[in-house]
């Protein structure tokens, strides 16, 4: 490994600011498309299945290699599975609290990425990571209000307010961790677009089962839901398709932490979009969280 990080060009730190504008709009979008009757799965199997069509799009005209190992059609399923129930679950978040609270809470995964690295391969944390620990998580609770003071529900009263919604944002961040950890270990060799399609297909068609599921498609019953649909679409799948042609050409390796900025994008764009607002402490906390998590991301590794 390096001893150190790549500088960033001026050119690579606005593509990655700009990828973490359209990721925190389209969360945005998809809190309007909820807000005028679509319901998550339909959003998520509109974004992933237009998105992996536009990525296997750029595998074919890369002519990529198809060649898989034995291991990694084992994982890839399963990542593509851990994949599929985040998108579900972080858009189930978005739906119920704020946009950049669920952002937030979903911005705990580097946590969760440890402890799995624990439990699974025996590779004890990095310093750098237990101490930035306690501090996500300080400003976690002052950006979610956990006892209420702010919102004056009382701890009780908040937590039936947001619980669900937090839960979910964790359970997001639990399996993208997981993702992140098997994607490591077990399909890091694999080329970053094969392996993103094949993820993105298998996302889409988790959720695609579940619209059938519950019936169908719960399609917008307004303009600005089909403007929220057609926007988080195009927004995801603009992301990563500059994310696998654009950012490797720059040289944006081990820099891609600078997208955790992704929540106060989120933040500013719910406040002039969707009117969602929070009070002074929890915009503290929510730099503290994005702060230590950009921090965390950018350290230099031996």
């Amino acid at each position: 490994m390096s001893t150190g990080q790549r500088a960033l060009s001026g050119a690579a730190f606005a593509m990655l600011l700009l990828i973490a504008l359209m990721m925190g709009a389209n969360h945005v979008a998809a809190r309007m498309a909820f807000n005028h009757g679509v319901d998550v799965a339909t959003a998520v199997a509109f974004r992933s299945l237009a998105t992996a069509l536009v990525v296997s799009t750029l595998v074919w005209v890369y002519r990529v290699p198809l060649a898989l190992s034995s291991r990694h059609k084992r994982f890839l399923p399963l990542i593509g599975l851990l994949i599929g129930v985040q998108s579900l679950c972080i858009y189930s978040s978005v739906a119920r609290l704020p946009v950049a609270l669920a952002l937030l809470a979903f911005n705990t995964y580097p946590l969760w990425a440890a402890l799995w690295d624990r439990l699974l391969y025996k590779r004890r944390p990095e310093r750098a990571v237990l101490r930035a620990m306690p501090v996500i998580l300080i400003g976690l609770a002052l950006a979610l209000d956990v006892l209420g003071a702010t919102s004056g529900l009382g701890a009780a009263g908040q937590w039936g307010h947001i619980g669900v919604g937090v839960a979910f944002a964790l359970s997001a961040a639990a399996t993208f961790g997981l993702a992140m950890i098997l994607t490591q270990h077990e399909a890091g060799d694999l080329d970053g677009r094969l392996r993103t399609a094949s993820t993105l297909m298998i996302t889409g068609l988790i959720a695609l089962a579940v619209v059938l599921g519950q019936g169908g498609f719960h399609l917008p019953q307004a303009p600005p839901g089909w403007w929220g649909l057609a926007a988080l679409t195009l927004l995801y799948g603009t992301a990563f398709t500059v994310m696998f042609t654009v950012l490797p050409k720059l040289g944006v390796a081990g820099n891609s932490a600078i997208m955790n900025v992704e929540p106060v994008f989120a933040l500013v764009l719910a406040w002039l979009i969707l009117g969602q607002s929070i009070a002074a402490v929890q915009v503290a906390g929510a730099l503290l969280v994005v702060g230590t998590v950009m921090v965390l991301g950018l350290r230099k590794r031996a």
